[in-house]
């Protein structure tokens, strides 16, 4: 959840350990090539965006573990590359990220995604007194990873924009999380919760960044999760609205917000609106 910025396309963030990683050996690095179905849309079995871990320096050895175990770079690939091809491809790299924070560099075509995230998560959580679950702490690594990603699509497929490229990208990890169903919407609730807490934990930190013309507060990036919940489903969400969550005037208007934000993304690579809906959407 930790941003910072590099001219690219960083994120905000409230600190970085100061160690950079070292790489594996090559015949070490764990590669991950995409492998999609013809139902998955226009991806083939090329590696249009493959994983790769560094070694973690020692402070992020637990957090590196984590990830690996859980294996959220791949699911975010799988997720992808479900929906568009990256030609020419893409690597997402894990690594220590010594105090620059997630970011997509296009010079390199390289997303880099941090193990250190995980610690910075949990701490966030201990500094707000809540508890926080392996689950809810998976789905605030692949909301930077659906982040980060969006990057890379925006800049491989030159896709125009509208508004600000950081919200775009959030939007893109909104609809990569509700294309998942009841279990993305779970996850989307639990990035908005995260969002919600740094903003009134590090209130001071986030708006004095310097960097509030790329990136949209803490807090609007939690009302607009939960907008984007809300409007997707309303009638499984209507417990998200109220005065320190999603304001109720907000939410009146926030299916067609979200409506908006599907289209915007769907037309952009080029699919019909039906591919953005999940087809196996339970009950909560």
């Amino acid at each position: 959840m930790g941003r910072s910025g590099n001219g690219c396309a960083g994120r905000r963030g409230w600190g970085r350990t100061a160690l950079r990683s070292a790489t594996l050996p090559l015949a070490l690095v764990l590669t991950t090539a995409c492998q999609t179905n013809a139902a998955d849309g226009p991806g083939t079995a090329e590696a249009s965006l493959t994983v790769r871990y560094d070694r973690p320096s020692g402070p992020d050895a637990d957090d590196a573990a984590f990830v690996r175990e859980r294996r959220l770079p791949e699911e975010a690939v799988r997720h992808v590359t479900a929906l568009v091809r990256l030609d020419p491809p893409v690597v997402m790299t894990v690594r220590s990220c010594g105090g620059e924070g997630p970011a997509y560099d296009p010079r390199t075509r390289e997303v880099e995604i941090c193990y250190d995230e995980i610690s910075e998560t949990r701490r966030l959580y201990q500094d707000g007194g809540q508890g926080l679950s392996d689950d809810a702490l998976s789905a605030v690594l692949l909301e930077s990873l659906f982040h980060e990603s969006a990057h890379a699509v925006i800049d491989v497929l030159d896709l125009a924009v509208r508004g600000k490229e950081e919200d775009f990208a959030d939007q893109f990890a909104a609809l990569m999380l509700l294309r998942q169903g009841a279990e993305g919407e779970e996850r989307l609730l639990d990035v908005a919760e995260t969002w919600r807490l740094s903003a009134i934990t590090y209130e001071n930190e986030n708006e004095d960044d310097g960097q509030a013309d790329e990136h949209s507060t803490d807090h609007q990036r939690a009302v607009a999760y939960l907008c984007y919940l809300y409007g997707a489903a309303p009638a499984h969400h209507a417990d998200v609205i109220g005065t320190d969550t999603l304001p109720a005037d907000r939410a009146r208007g926030c299916a067609r917000e979200w409506r908006r934000a599907r289209a915007a993304w769907m037309n952009a690579l080029g699919r019909p609106a039906e591919d953005a809906v999940s087809a196996r959407r339970p009950g909560r």
